[in-house]
């Protein structure tokens, strides 16, 4: 709505000639009448790199958009040229079905910016590769990077298209998506089991029925040797039939190695449950993987976590991400069955984690683990989480004290818990240390009003300069205002304002008091 706004206010003010300085996003509300005929072309070449999701499929703003670019291009039937093509951009996606054989293969490239096709626009696509007179050639001699070439087009082959594909290049090609799955974001993830069960089906259909086995799965028990061929492209309903808790047992990484859907790993986790009635042993625990991501706070409560090594592997991020209620149960039981967090575990658990661990738990953690956790960012802790954990990396950096750049490096992160005390130490150190602003932001505002504004300069050493890029922020626009000005500006000379002003004189002392009868003759000195 406010693109749309921003979009008729330009047209009202007739700005909509330098169209160049506008994000295309901005352009997709500009209506077709509000463009010049002698600059359409470069503009709607501009608009259509937008993001068109922003625009429902299907309105009359998108409708009337499209409509406005084919008239600009000169388009008068179903066939575009490959420069008007090029010039639609991610606007081919609402051409009409007839286009795309009309168009011949100069569209396929155009269609691949399409984050999906209409029913209608697939049935055209497939009809125009079958047709083999394309730069992919006939699809019985496709091979795998003829399918890695045609992007995300491959995702629109029907079953007659993939039956066509020799089923060993079918294979390879569900063998590269299996490999990359684990690296994929969730939006990416269900593409690819899109993909995965497509060719399933193309090769099921290409093979004889195999017959229902006598436990009720519809084909053929899963062994260890089948895992890879079967586990990604059965239903819930059937891994459940066919997959025996026995197997998944003894075969639980490789099966967890495969991209399966939610509702599969839900009967995955149901399995290892009706395995471990009486809880999960602290071994079987480590194997889990991203399943131990489906368990809840209050089962996870449950769990016997006693060794370092079974944390870590739980925390490992190749499992995916945990929610952070879960880690903070899954640390707070782990402390209280007696567990200590070392170094390698506390930059398992990450700063922001670390943080939402009670004052009692900060406590227990040792020195020795703090200085050996590197960086940890601290920031979104509270300020007594803050001086806890500065204490406990004080007590692990002491014996750096006498060399204070070195020093400062390992204590930085944690400055944000420093007495004043401890910041004057090392802006008088006699070595600088050039302190970053973030780090200076991040001091405790109580603890930086003590601070003079010679300690101030020592901090920052070459990074003074910024201070004054930062004179808005609260922190800073406090302390200046108890500094004295001329300080400020003899002593800093950045330019900050705001300081309290030097007196312009000494007071008068009062006169003597005198008769009435007598006059006075003193005088007042300045």
């Amino acid at each position: 709505a406010q693109l749309s706004c921003l979009a008729r206010l330009l047209a009202a003010k007739n700005l909509t000639a330098d169209f160049g300085s506008f994000p295309p996003d901005l352009l997709l509300f500009f209506h077709p009448s509000e463009v010049r005929a002698g600059t359409c072309r470069e503009f709607y070449a501009r608009a259509s790199r937008g993001n068109l999701d922003l625009l429902p499929r299907g309105s009359s703003r998108r409708t009337r958009l499209l409509r406005g670019a084919l008239t600009c291009l000169g388009v008068r039937g179903s066939r575009l040229e490959p420069q008007q093509l090029g010039s639609l951009g991610a606007l081919v996606c609402d051409l009409e079905p007839g286009t795309i054989p009309a168009s011949g293969p100069a569209i396929l490239d155009s269609l691949k910016l399409c984050p999906a096709l209409t029913g209608a626009q697939q049935d055209a696509l497939n009809a125009l590769l079958l047709t083999g007179d394309t730069a992919y050639g006939d699809p019985s001699s496709w091979d795998l990077r003829t399918l890695q070439d045609l992007g995300p087009l491959v995702r629109a082959l029907n079953q007659t298209t993939l039956s066509l594909v020799a089923e060993a290049v079918r294979e390879d090609f569900r063998r590269s998506i299996a490999a990359a799955y684990s690296s994929q974001g969730p939006s990416q993830r269900e593409k690819s089991l899109i993909l995965l069960r497509a060719f399933a089906a193309a090769s099921a259909a290409s093979q004889p029925r195999l017959k229902r086995s006598t436990d009720g799965c519809p084909s053929e028990p899963i062994t260890a040797d089948s895992i890879p061929d079967s586990v990604p492209y059965l239903t819930p309903e059937e891994l459940d039939l066919c997959l025996s808790n026995d197997v998944l047992l003894e075969n639980l990484e490789a099966v967890l190695d495969e991209p399966i859907t939610l509702g599969s790993a839900k009967i995955l986790k149901k399995k290892v449950d009706q395995l471990f009635p009486s809880g999960i042993p602290e071994e079987q625990l480590k194997r889990l993987g991203w399943l131990s991501r489906l368990y809840t706070e209050q089962e996870i409560s449950q769990w016997w976590v006693t060794s370092s090594d079974t944390l870590s592997a739980l925390l490992s991020s190749s499992g995916g991400e945990w929610e952070d209620s879960q880690v903070q149960q899954l640390l707070s039981r782990y402390l209280a069955l007696g567990g200590s967090l070392t170094g390698p575990l506390l930059r398992e658990i990450g700063g922001k984690r670390l943080c939402n661990l009670r004052e009692e738990q900060i406590q227990e953690i040792p020195a020795e683990a703090i200085g050996t956790a590197g960086q940890l960012n601290i920031s979104l802790c509270s300020q007594t989480k803050k001086e806890q954990l500065y204490r406990k990396a004080w007590e692990a950096f002491a014996g750096l004290a006498s060399t204070p750049g070195p020093y400062y490096c390992q204590i930085q992160p944690y400055l944000g818990g420093a007495p004043a005390e401890d910041l004057k130490h090392l802006a008088n150190a006699g070595v600088a240390i050039n302190m970053d602003l973030d780090t200076f932001l991040a001091l405790n505002p109580e603890e930086l009003q003590k601070l003079s504004v010679t300690d101030v300069k020592n901090l920052l050493g070459e990074n003074l300069p910024k201070l004054k890029e930062a004179e808005n922020e609260p922190l800073v626009v406090s302390w200046v205002k108890i500094q004295s000005q001329r300080e400020l500006d003899c002593v800093l000379g950045i330019g900050l304002e705001g300081g309290l002003p030097e007196p312009t004189g000494t007071a008068s002392p009062a006169r003597p008091t005198t008769p009435a009868t007598v006059t006075s003759t003193a005088t007042v000195p300045t």
